[in-house]
């Protein structure tokens, strides 16, 4: 065996390990810590991923027993391209949230935040490369209550409710998932996920269980779609993602959610069988919620007037389309889900970081009252904004066209979902069309000269926050209830002044041009994984 090929199984024990070592460090050294350990993994899972790129998928045992007493996980490209595209994210989210997290979180809490992010970054690895269903709902139950940690550390009481909330509803999720885990157990007698698809061919050839294998299925499908927020289980997102800090946020959005729906899919091809998920029509159910989400998501965010449960709402919509396409029950549409899964989570990260440069330059307010103009003041945020916008409608060279594109051409030739398909797709991108270009018009709106003003530049300056005070008045109350970060107006907030956030901006920009432009060795990837898969 290579050395190489122990990266994966290294990966997940030092985030693991890293987590309490950051609970005895100060809030400085824990950053430090956790940056260089999301750096050394996406580095360690680019070598798996040229390793295996030049060969096969291998199985990595763990311990001295074999199948089915010991457990395994599974590297291939697909596996390997998922972890490095993760790390570089989740690297990308923290570095962009450095301001935000010194100022919303207790200087004494701070390493407890890193202890969060590290377990976090070891569930998703471990949901990624896990063979064993019984480890991935354990490592789904550690992503729960990382995740949970994320949302909390703020400590204010929008938090804590956001908190429970999810809680309740991934609590919710993580039961439906164990009993559909337990009922597949009690079926085919394995936990490991190629031995279950052994038994599922024999029961499916005999004609045997043919409920019972249903009924799991559903039970798990509906457990991970609750825990990813897919309409009409969403009810906990906005508050979740709107009221965190900034890198909960982004991170929230655009990782943990994915994690879910990366282990939906395997359990669909690696373990059930695709053509097994086809007959049992629990597709059909997540073809229809996830058109609902679409729609529904989109028009929530319409109506919402605070920037960051706007983009909250949009990762509804989102959600739904990943979904649609996974009811598609093809390999097309498994393509175009796994893509907009990439494309999604470098462009929501994106749109987080660059709205709370947005709210930076505006006083601290995200409410799209006090954000007028802030392109202005802020220009690399406006321009961010701007690029995640685009992407987010679908405009060509964003990431957001190709997926678009590969979901349109998923359900060309569809008996009975192409039609339903292309309308969503359709009525989604106008609804997009209209939240997002909303907000870049707003940010790009020149203030008017108010009485008592005129020396002042309306393009840069002035936070625009309506009180009884006053234009920029703000009242003791509204500072508490906001926890609003010190104000950054009167002045154009230069790029020097945060570089971190800086070059996060800038990396998601190329991040995402780099998946819009050259998708088709990303596309060929994804295929030969789910190739692999089967």
């Amino acid at each position: 065996m290579a050395f190489v090929q122990n990266f994966p199984f290294m990966s997940i024990l030092l985030s693991l390990f890293s987590g309490p070592l950051c609970s005895v460090l100060d809030g400085k050294w824990a950053r430090r810590v956790n940056t260089a350990v999301i750096a050394v993994i996406g580095i360690m899972s680019a070598f798996v991923l040229k390793h295996v790129s030049a060969g096969q998928p291998y199985v990595y045992r763990m311990g001295h027993f074999s199948a089915p007493w010991g457990n395994e996980i599974r590297v291939g490209t697909l596996e390997a391209f998922m972890a490095c595209f993760f790390c570089a994210v989740m690297l990308l989210c923290m570095l962009g949230g450095i301001r935000e997290r010194a100022a919303q979180i207790e200087e004494g809490k701070q390493n407890l935040y890193y202890v969060m992010v590290n377990l976090l970054l070891c569930s998703l690895l471990a949901l990624i490369y896990t063979n064993d269903l019984f480890t991935a709902y354990v490592f789904v139950e550690i992503n729960t209550i990382s995740a949970c940690g994320l949302i909390m550390i703020r400590q204010t009481g929008r938090t804590f409710e956001a908190a429970t909330r999810y809680m309740i509803m991934s609590l919710l999720g993580s039961g439906l998932l164990l009993l559909g885990i337990c009922h597949l157990y009690a079926v085919t007698g394995h936990l490991l996920m190629s031995n279950i698809k052994e038994q599922v061919q024999v029961i499916t050839a005999t004609g045997r269980y043919h409920i019972s294998l249903m009924v799991a299925l559903g039970l798990m499908s509906v457990g991970l779609a609750i825990k990813s927020a897919l309409y009409p289980f969403h009810a906990w997102l906005p508050d979740a993602y709107g009221y965190s800090t900034l890198s909960s946020s982004a991170i929230l959005s655009s990782l943990v959610s994915k994690g879910y729906i990366f282990l939906l899919i395997k359990i669909f091809y690696r373990v059930v069988g695709i053509q097994a998920v086809r007959e049992s029509k629990v597709v059909n159910v997540l073809f229809v919620f996830g058109i609902a989400g679409m729609i529904m998501g989109s028009l929530s965010a319409i109506k919402e007037e605070n920037l960051k449960r706007m983009i909250a709402y949009s990762s509804v919509a989102q959600i739904g389309y990943i979904y649609m396409g996974l009811g598609l029950a093809t390999d097309a549409g498994a393509i175009a889900s796994l893509y907009h899964v990439l494309s999604h989570a470098a462009t929501k990260s994106l749109l987080f970081v660059a709205a709370a440069g947005l709210a930076q330059a505006s006083g601290g307010s995200d409410r799209y009252g006090d954000i007028t103009g802030a392109g202005f003041r802020n220009r690399l945020a406006g321009v961010a904004f701007t690029v995640g916008s685009l992407s987010m409608v679908g405009m060509p060279v964003f990431s957001g066209f190709i997926s678009k594109l590969l979901f349109a051409r998923a359900a060309v030739g569809h008996a009975h979902k192409m039609l339903p398909t292309v309308i969503a797709l359709a009525v989604s991108t106008i609804l997009n069309a209209v939240y997002f270009m909303k907000t870049v018009i707003r940010i790009y709106t020149i203030r008017p000269v108010e009485p008592g003003r005129e020396g002042e530049n309306p393009g840069s300056g002035g936070t625009g926050r309506q009180s009884r005070g006053g234009i920029g008045a703000v009242s003791a109350i509204e500072v508490a209830e906001a926890e609003i970060l010190p104000k950054e107006t009167g002045r154009t907030v230069r790029l020097l002044e945060e570089p971190a956030k800086a070059a996060a901006l800038v990396c998601f920009i190329l991040l995402n041009l780099i998946l819009g432009l050259n998708s088709d060795p990303i596309v060929r990837l994804i295929q030969g994984g789910i190739e692999m898969f089967e």
